[in-house]
């Protein structure tokens, strides 16, 4: 794989991505309207004609808007399939009009079926309406973002093109996330043989500054790895903040937001201290350590596009306990779903009652071990390769030429 840099520093040379602790860069238009931009005109003095373009959100939303608007007739680029890949719908690069003639494009793009949104322009309409096919990261999100409920305004937008748009699940890097060989656990085990769980777990309750005894270790630990904000569920975490620290179990936190659940979790550790352990920043050995040795990962998440703490949680025995929106409920099986082959713990309602109940759940089960084995070991046993992945991005390639 051949990566190009785009070098203009006084755009990209900062210390956030799309922006700082005051908001997002008030610049931000031209930033990735100059990036798309030179995506293209890169291809271009290449000189090679690729089979398809593949851009990835409102940040390279205009690049088939330049396509198709300004070099449909380059021997290059034009006429090439472009494939857009929205990750987030939340996320829509919202302008004012203004910006047009700025960023080189005709007034021609302000029209409902190009990048007209209510007023402004937006980049993720630019993406989805200039592309020949559109992807999302998960079959169910792909269902959800066609509603109101889900669809943040775009539901009409998407609905117009319900043919063109596929839900294709993100993949994991498996050698990275393999607990046979990580580096950051240093207690190897697979599916078949179990035992270096253990280890791992009392690697991971004394990194967090927790009891190790053995009383410790037959509690259940429960581990979550999240963006403090509503999305991922933490307003529900919150309501239920009481009766969750009153269950018989564990918790190592870690995650960075808003400041309101950041004051919770800090209030949580010192209110539990032998049973809390929260860490507020990005700590990669911590992660991994969370889902080598937890026995249970909560991800009550409002919606989800696709997830992947859920997917590590899978790959290293750790049961998801997860709301089923998006990519949750296509990954997590529960464990009373008809047939068997349960890998975690579902709800369905946004409520404080149906979370507790599904912890509940999980709780009962791991008390009872022959069945909570074969659980991890049938979650250990899913693939979520980027090899399945690739193979439904072909189809859209080719569906798309």
């Amino acid at each position: 794989m051949t990566v190009i840099f785009v070098d203009a520093p006084d755009l990209f040379d900062r210390e956030g991505l799309y922006g700082n602790g005051d908001g997002d860069y008030a610049d931000n238009a031209w930033r990735f309207a100059l990036f798309s931009r030179a995506a293209l005109e890169y291809l271009r003095l290449r000189g090679e004609r690729p089979a398809a373009i593949h851009a990835h959100d409102w940040q390279a939303g205009l690049v088939p808007a330049y396509q198709k608007m300004l070099l449909s007739n380059d021997p290059v680029v034009g006429g090439v399939p472009a494939v857009f890949t929205i990750h987030n719908l939340a996320f829509q690069g919202l302008y004012p009009a203004a910006m047009l003639p700025e960023i080189g494009l005709p007034w021609d793009v302000m029209h409902v079926q190009a990048m007209e949104f209510w007023g402004q322009i937006s980049y993720l309409k630019a993406g989805i309406n200039f592309s020949e096919r559109i992807t999302t990261v998960s079959p169910a999100y792909a269902k959800e973002m066609l509603t109101p409920e889900m669809g943040f305004g775009f539901d009409g937008v998407l609905a117009r093109r319900a043919d063109d748009l596929h839900g294709i699940l993100n993949g994991i890097d498996t050698a990275r996330w393999n607990p046979a060989s990580d580096p950051f656990v240093g207690a190897p085990f697979t599916a078949d043989e179990l035992s270096g769980k253990a280890k791992a777990k009392r690697m991971l309750l004394k990194k967090a500054g927790l009891p190790t005894s053995a009383a410790a270790l037959r509690r259940p630990v429960i581990g979550m790895v999240a963006r403090l904000t509503d999305q991922k569920g933490l307003d529900l975490f919150a309501a239920a903040a009481d009766e969750l620290m009153a269950l018989d179990a564990a918790w190592v936190l870690m995650g960075n937001g808003e400041r309101r659940y950041e004051d919770l979790w800090k209030e949580l550790a010192m209110s539990h201290p032998g049973r809390v352990s929260s860490t507020l920043r990005y700590d990669e050995a911590l992660e991994h350590l969370i889902e080598a040795g937890g026995d249970i990962f909560l991800m009550p998440s409002r919606f989800e596009p696709c997830g992947l703490n859920q997917l590590h949680s899978l790959r290293y025995g750790t049961l998801p306990v997860v709301r089923a929106t998006g990519g949750l409920d296509d990954t997590v099986i529960d464990r009373d779903a008809p047939g068997g082959g349960g890998t975690g713990f579902k709800f369905w309602n946004y409520t404080t009652e149906a979370l507790l109940e599904a912890m509940q759940r999980a709780l009962q089960t791991y008390r009872q071990p022959d069945e909570w084995q074969l659980m991890q070991r049938t979650a250990m046993r899913q693939d979520f390769s980027w090899d399945v992945s690739a193979r439904e991005y072909v189809k859209v390639y080719r569906a798309a030429s």
